[in-house]
C-alpha cells in the first residue's frame, strides 16, 4: 500500500475536540440482555458522551500473540462463549467496521508492528457493553487485540502512541474487570446485591485510590501489590484494558468512577471516565 494511498484512506479522520476515554466492566455477557443497573449507566453514558467519528475498542477477549486491529468493512458479531440462554446467542451487533481508522491506528504505532485482521470481528467484551452506548449500531467500531506475550509497562506504553485518535473523534473504550477471578465466583451470592470478598474489596479500593492520584507506576506493577491483588488478578486479560484506558489521561483530565460494585465475591464491575 503507497503512501499515498494511506494519506487517501485516512483523510477523513478530521481533527475534533479531545474525545474521553472509559474503561469498563463489562461482566457476564448476559449482561447485553438483561436490564439491571450497570446497564442503566451504560446508557445514560451513552447519551450524556459526544457522539464519536468511531469507536476503537480493547478488549479482555482478544488476545494475540502481537498487536493487530479488526480492519474489515462489517465485522461479525462474535458469541465467545458457551451455556447461556439462545436469546444472548441470537444477539447481533451490525456496526460496521472502519478500514480507515485500523490503517490509521497501524501508522500511529512504531513500538510495534500492528496487523491489519479480517477474521476476527466484534467479540462479547466489545458488542455487549457498547450495544448499550450505542444501540443503533451506527458508530463504526474496530478492535485493537492484547499481547498475552507482553508485559503490563508495554501495553501502557502502545496506548500513548494512540493518544492522537482522541482528537480525531474516536471514542477509546478499555472493556474487562479490575477483580476477575471466575475460580473463585460464589454462585450463591450473585444475586446478593454488591457482596465482595474481603481480598476483592482490598484491591479493587487500592487500585481505585491509585487511579485517582494518577500512581500508574503501582497500577503497572500490579503483580507486585500483594495477595489481594494476585487473587483479583490470576491472569491479566480482564486487568489490562484498564491499563491501555489510564496510559490516554492527560494530567489536567478528571477521573469519574461509577458501577462501583461487585459480583459474586469475586468480579468488579467499577468503571471509570476520563474527561
Amino acid at each position: 500500500m503507497s503512501l499515498h494511498h494511506l494519506q487517501n484512506i485516512t483523510s477523513s479522520l478530521s481533527n475534533t475536540s479531545k474525545m474521553p476515554v472509559l474503561f469498563l466492566g463489562h461482566g457476564s455477557p448476559m449482561n447485553a440482555i438483561e436490564e439491571n443497573e450497570f446497564v442503566a449507566s451504560f446508557r445514560k453514558l451513552g447519551k450524556e458522551l459526544p457522539t464519536p467519528n468511531a469507536i476503537l475498542c480493547i478488549s479482555a477477549h482478544w488476545e494475540t500473540k502481537g498487536t493487530f486491529v479488526t480492519a474489515m468493512q462489517h465485522p461479525p458479531t462474535i458469541h465467545d462463549f458457551g451455556g447461556f440462554p439462545k436469546a444472548l446467542f441470537d444477539v447481533q451487533y451490525p456496526a460496521p467496521g472502519s478500514p480507515e481508522l485500523a490503517v490509521e491506528t497501524k501508522k500511529l504505532v512504531t513500538q510495534t508492528e500492528v496487523g491489519l485482521d479480517e477474521k476476527w470481528g466484534l467479540d462479547h467484551g466489545a458488542w455487549s457493553v457498547i450495544k448499550h452506548l450505542y444501540p443503533k449500531a451506527d458508530i463504526p467500531v474496530i478492535q485493537m487485540s492484547i499481547d498475552y506475550s507482553k508485559p503490563a509497562q508495554y501495553h501502557y506504553e502502545l496506548a500513548k502512541e494512540i493518544q492522537q485518535l482522541r482528537h480525531k473523534g474516536v471514542l477509546i473504550v478499555g472493556s474487562g474487570n479490575m477483580v476477575h477471578n471466575l475460580r473463585r465466583i460464589a454462585w450463591d451470592k450473585m444475586n446478593t446485591g454488591s457482596y465482595g470478598f474481603d481480598w476483592a474489596i482490598e484491591a479493587n479500593e487500592k487500585m481505585k485510590d491509585f487511579i485517582l492520584n494518577d500512581n500508574h507506576k503501582d497500577l503497572i506493577h500490579f503483580n507486585k501489590q500483594g495477595s489481594a491483588f494476585n487473587m483479583s488478578i490470576p491472569t491479566p486479560e480482564h486487568y489490562l484494558p484498564l491499563i491501555y484506558t489510564l496510559a490516554l489521561k492527560d494530567k489536567n483530565e478528571e477521573i469519574s468512577i461509577f458501577n462501583d460494585q461487585y459480583v459474586g465475591g469475586s468480579l468488579s464491575m467499577t468503571s471509570i471516565k476520563i474527561a
